[in-house]
């Protein structure tokens, strides 16, 4: 495969994750179907990331590593640095099935007036190896409002889409993903679902999720308010019950 004329434009932010890179990088390097173009955006890891990287150099597109401005910041450099039709990116803790990009790609040609397709996802969780799959469901934006019902590893943005609404938005370090469905929704068009799983969201101790749950409910709040209007009631029974939940399991150690 060559990189003469790429499909797809990833970007992976990343940042002393180099045990779970590998694994990214090569779930993207080895979907043969689609040519992709790959940008590293490492933040200045002092693990063995550059180990990594050094070992898929030759098959990356670009990459770099010194501190910068956060996820969505690095996101948005690397996604600009390409030139392929669609984007997306790709945490250096996930992973895409083989095969799971190539079917986001022909789905979305399927669908010319889509801003954005995703598909199915599995959480897979380190701690016990089980895999169970991701509540996603068809588009809709009161369920969109009551909770987040993309997930982000399965997603393919067009470009044109991704400039229309100048990306992720780099003041949001939580729930840049689940305010960029929403832009993309009101701004250009509701994404289109494909009912087939293509990616792997990895749950570890040390995801921001977990280790922040109680600014990523406050974000994921005025995201809801800021593009819906009104925040569900589900928000506020929910959030106090899983900082409290989240809170426990880390004590227990679990």
């Amino acid at each position: 495969m060559t990189l003469t004329d790429p499909l797809v434009t990833v970007a992976v932010p990343s940042f002393n994750q180099g045990r779970y890179l590998e694994q990214a990088l090569a779930s993207l390097l080895d979907q043969n179907t689609v040519p992709v173009e790959v940008f590293v955006l490492d933040g200045g890891s002092t693990d063995q990331s550059l180990d990594v990287i050094a070992r898929f150099e030759d098959r990356l597109t670009g990459f770099r590593s010194y501190p910068d401005d956060g996820q969505a910041a690095a996101i948005n450099e690397g996604i600009a640095k390409g030139r392929a039709k669609y984007v997306c990116w790709l945490n250096s803790d996930d992973w895409f099935l083989p095969g799971g990009l190539s079917r986001l790609v022909a789905y979305a040609e399927a669908h010319p007036s889509a801003p954005m397709v995703y598909g199915r996802c599995l959480n897979h969780f380190d701690k016990t190896g089980l895999d169970k799959e991701v509540w996603v469901q068809p588009f809709s934006a009161r369920q969109m409002a009551l909770r987040c019902i993309i997930s982000q590893p399965a997603t393919l943005i067009r470009r044109s889409a991704w400039e229309a609404v100048e990306g992720v938005d780099p003041s949001l370090h939580m729930a840049m993903d689940y305010d960029l469905w929403w832009r993309l929704f009101k701004n250009v068009a509701p994404p289109v679902f494909l009912n087939d799983v293509v990616a792997v969201n990895r749950v570890h101790a040390d995801t921001k999720t977990k280790t922040q749950r109680a600014r990523h409910y406050r974000e994921a709040i005025r995201v809801v308010r800021k593009h819906y209007g009104s925040v569900p009631l589900k928000w506020w029974i929910a959030q106090p019950y899983a900082v409290w939940y989240q809170a426990l399991m880390a004590k227990l150690g679990r």
